[in-house]
């Protein structure tokens, strides 16, 4: 395609953008009289007509007057329809805007079509260098804000009066607000990003991106609703000065608020004042039109908060899926004051006067309303008013602060292991890091959850089958041996062999996480007094002698749950070497494998409905955040179980959902958007491929029995 078709296709895509934007407007204003369009209802509202018309001379004032020799359509426009652009000159004050019955509707209307037809043809002739197409993009979305603040004013308008008229005979919205989904999701946090990251169009006060550490938190997935705050006011909400900020309670003394701007009390119930006049309110409908100083009251009364406006950004942007009405309800109210962000560049020229100087004495709403129009939202999008202000479509969700997982105090060596690990391992193609590091207390702790999941089969057919064979395997075991479990995790289905075997000796669990390891020893030693118990702490790929006094008789390995799956296959016939070497002569091995199976079955297994196993992947990076000072925006990693026929065997990966860079330890590594961290193998087995791996390691399969489906197999090996 040539330069010049290429520039056509871009002019005729700008032009077919501006009619769109353009006749939103006035199809708002259709059927609705001069008389509407010309009453203002307060000072913070504008009348309808002000709106046709400042929304064309902005764009004459911006782009058209720029062009040598232009005529303005009437010059006595810059005046009455300049809003607050002090470098455009003199202008009529905000709450004087409904004194301008002249010019009337029509000429408005003409004034209108005379700007658009300037465009259009400002247009055709094509190539608008980067600053004009900047500001005629910033004209469009300038015109979709006002289209929302013609919907807002026109209310407050029509509340106005005892009549209660309807502007319309429905609300001009484009769908229902969705259904509630209950409860709040948990965002581990970290190191985020926030901020417009330079893709598409943003206000200046989205920019620029930048880094901010968050804390562990949780976000409502569901806006607060009517019903939630029927309750508020039963409850005295607004009698009581200890939800209050001081301002807000001076506000509620002094304009005598008892509920939600539009909100009335009859012998009927509560009624509201719509677009399509006064309806009933609808308990399960999100609550709107309160204050930030309302909001702020609610949230304490509930014993919650209101987010930050990074943490509700982050949390949109990593499980958008999560939420009910993130976007096309309420704009919602956040903790966070309006200020600009670190190296804040306001748009150059006029357009500077836009966002900046409003950076005072305000808060930040976010997402959108049902009166947004489609396609001006977005996750970096800063709305604001002052704390006091409620006639705009406002609402909220609460959040709440969440603790960090619980941590230890990790051994120097242990800390330095992990950091050498995983930077190796991240720093490869493709990444990798090493599912050993799973394992602190809340790692194991979430293991443990998976094992009781519907989807996750191993642990309940393991052991199933174990209990079965326990009993025929103890017997040979022999007098004073000694049972050396490999990753004991929990212990759980260690007793089902002690049980089975109580003539034995000792027990000794080995372990790369002492929290999990001790917790475990503890309960095996309370549960069985006359064994001697011995953890020790320790790689199981890298295996210490055993510790003494632990008996004569034979030594029996214990390795369930089909962890040799997680091994590469050189590793695990080296893992096996090692323990035969390490349980001396005469030794038994007991190996829990899964079996190959359904491709539907495993990955149901490894990608729970519950998001437990996400939970649990996620949890190395919330580790490397608290025990190595990494700086992973966790949530921006989403969990992925893939199955890989030909190695026959489940992946478990971390994907990161946009560009980021992390430190760790000074090194910055850089993640591509769909980059993945390869964090675990779950190789399957066949009865065959287990001899394979007996042999290749010294050992001899004794017995071999698979359980039913879904099938896992436990083989006893003999030195």
């Amino acid at each position: 395609m040539s330069a010049s078709m290429r520039a056509s296709a871009a002019t005729g895509a700008m032009l077919e953008e501006f009619r769109r934007v353009r006749s939103a407007m006035p199809a708002l204003a259709w059927g609705l009289g001069p008389e509407d369009l010309a009453a203002q209802s307060m000072p913070d509202c504008s009348p309808g007509k002000w709106h046709l018309a400042h929304t064309s001379w902005f764009f004459e004032a911006m782009i058209l007057a720029g062009e040598p020799g232009y005529q303005p359509v009437d010059p006595r426009f810059q005046t009455l329809f300049n809003s607050y652009y002090e470098t455009l000159g003199e202008r009529v004050g905000r709450g004087e805007r409904g004194l301008m019955t002249r010019p009337s509707l029509d000429e408005v209307l003409a004034y209108r079509r005379e700007i658009d037809r300037r465009m259009e043809r400002w247009l055709e002739r094509g190539g608008p260098d980067a600053r004009q197409a900047y500001l005629f993009t910033l004209g469009l979305h300038h015109d979709q804000q006002h289209q929302e603040l013609f919907l807002m004013d026109l209310l407050n308008l029509m509340a106005r009066s005892p009549l209660d008229p309807a502007a319309y005979d429905m609300e001009p919205r484009r769908s229902p607000a969705q259904r509630p989904r209950g409860g709040a999701t948990r965002f581990e946090g970290g190191l985020v990003q926030i901020g417009h990251n330079g893709g598409g169009f943003a206000f200046d006060n989205e920019s620029p991106a930048h880094r901010q550490w968050l804390e562990p938190y949780g976000l409502d997935r569901d806006l607060v609703s009517n019903a939630d705050w029927m309750a508020f006011i039963e409850d005295g909400g607004y009698a009581r000065p200890e939800l209050w900020l001081s301002d807000g309670w001076a506000t509620v003394k002094a304009e005598g608020w008892t509920a939600p701007l539009y909100w009335r009390l009859d012998d009927a119930g509560w009624t509201t004042m719509t677009l399509a006049g006064r309806r009933p309110v609808d308990e399960g409908s999100p609550v709107r039109h309160v204050s930030f100083y309302e909001a702020d009251a609610y949230a304490r009364w509930a014993g919650r908060r209101l987010p930050t406006e990074a943490e509700w950004e982050h949390a949109v942007r990593c499980r958008p899926e999560v939420f009910s009405n993130a976007f096309g309800e309420v704009w919602q109210w956040t903790s966070s004051s309006y200020a600009p962000y670190r190296g804040f560049r306001p748009t150059a020229g006029t357009a500077s006067e836009y966002n900046g100087k409003f950076m005072a004495n305000q808060m930040v709403l976010r997402g959108s309303s049902w009166a947004t129009p489609e396609g001006h939202g977005r996750a970096s999008y800063r709305n604001f008013f002052y704390p006091h202000q409620r006639w705009a479509f406002m609402g909220l969700r609460l959040a709440e602060d969440l603790p960090a997982p619980s941590a230890r105090a990790s051994k120097d060596g242990e800390t330095a292991r992990f950091r050498r690990d995983l930077i190796a391992g991240l720093t490869r193609t493709p990444k990798t890091a090493s599912p050993k590091w799973f394992y602190d207390a809340e790692g194991s702790r979430l293991f443990e959850a998976i094992t009781r999941l519907p989807e996750y089969y191993p642990t309940r057919q393991e052991a199933a089958l174990l209990r079965d064979v326990a009993p025929a395997w103890a017997g040979r075991f022999g007098p004073d041996a000694a049972l050396v479990e490999f990753g004991s995790g929990a212990s759980e289905k260690t007793r089902i062999v002690l049980d089975a075997a109580p003539e034995l000796t000792a027990y000794v669990p080995i372990d790369i996480s002492a929290d999990a390891l001790n917790a475990a020893a503890r309960r095996i030693d309370d549960a069985y007094p006359g064994l001697k118990v011995a953890p020790l702490v320790g790689d199981f790929l890298h295996l210490a002698a055993l510790p003494e006094g632990i008996g004569q008789g034979r030594r029996v390995g214990f390795f369930p749950g089909s962890t040799i799956g997680n091994l590469e296959p050189d590793e695990a016939v080296a893992f096996l070497t090692a323990a035969r070497r390490q349980l001396g002569d005469r030794a038994l091995f007991i190996l829990g494998v899964d079996l190959v199976k359904a491709q539907e079955v495993l990955t149901a297994a490894y990608d729970d409905a519950a998001g437990v196993t996400a939970a649990f992947n996620r949890n190395l990076l919330v580790r490397a955040n608290r025990e190595l000072k990494a700086g992973f925006d966790v949530d921006s990693f989403v969990h992925r179980a893939v199955w890989n026929a030909e190695a026959s065997r489940m992946e478990m990966h971390l994907e990161a959902t946009r560009d980021m860079e992390v430190e760790i330890d000074g090194r910055v590594i850089a993640f591509r958007k769909g980059e993945t961290i390869h964090t675990e193998n779950s190789r399957k087995f066949t009865e065959a491929s287990v001899r394979d791996l007996a042999a290749a390691s010294g050992w001899t399969v004794a017995a071999f029995e698979a359980g039913p489906e879904p099938s896992v197999a436990l083989a006893l090996l003999e030195g």
